[in-house]
């Protein structure tokens, strides 16, 4: 059962962390590189061993996902007036959009044929293509040309959905078109961990009703 909470609790981190870091862009027009950069990689980590390794494995988790893990202890503690207004809105968004991409196989086909695209794009432009695949860390996805192509995806599929993500914020940073770009792509990368979610046994009540379940993995998580 501890296991089964653990990965809960990443994958709910890694759609709280989407969550922030989209608020972020959209209120200031700055995000850390870093968390973002760990986001949009889990979109390519297609066949992991285990949770852990969708963030980097489980050496890096702590790092990769420390926006996550720290917003999501903030509502585990009932300290929900520190996150913005938007915060539980886009993550518990990025859970139901998920459920609609599940039923819609096209759409899932389109993802990750494009997916794999992108992946060869990102190796074309990262600096150091020619070396082994464990050595090119996350920034090669954060490359401008992968961005744009992963807010496109987006557009092509997600945004087709009625139900869709209302971003708020200062309409000088939502009408920046890099700032557009990735927001898209961290929705999507959220929506990628709500997937993750849902196949390690996570459903939407759980995190309603039962939040205090996360507090023993959370802890694990963050010593």
């Amino acid at each position: 059962m501890m296991r089964a909470s653990v990965e809960q609790t990443i994958a709910l981190a890694g759609v709280f962390q989407a969550a922030s870091l989209v608020d972020q862009i959209a209120r200031q027009g700055l995000v850390s590189q870093d968390a973002l950069e760990a986001s949009v990689a889990s979109l390519f980590v297609t066949n992991p061993n285990n949770t852990e390794d969708v963030y980097g494995g489980a050496d890096q988790l702590r790092f990769n996902l420390s926006t996550g893990l720290k917003e999501l202890q903030k509502t585990v503690d009932k300290k929900g007036s520190t996150l913005t207004p938007h915060m539980t809105r886009y993550a518990l968004s990025m859970i139901a959009l998920e459920r609609k991409l599940a039923k819609n196989p096209q759409f899932l086909q389109i993802i990750g044929e494009r997916l794999d695209a992108l992946e060869q794009k990102a190796r074309y432009f990262s600096s150091t293509s020619d070396s082994q695949d464990e050595d090119l860390g996350p920034s090669r996805y954060a490359h401008s040309v992968v961005i744009a192509g992963l807010d496109q995806l987006y557009q092509e599929t997600i945004s087709q959905f009625s139900f869709r993500i209302q971003v708020q914020g200062d309409p000088r940073n939502l009408q920046n078109s890099e700032n557009a770009a990735r927001i898209r792509a961290l929705l999507l990368s959220g929506i990628r961990a709500a997937m993750l979610w849902r196949q390690v046994g996570g459903h939407r009540w759980h995190f309603i009703f039962l939040r205090a379940r996360l507090r023993a993995p959370l802890a694990q998580l963050l010593k």
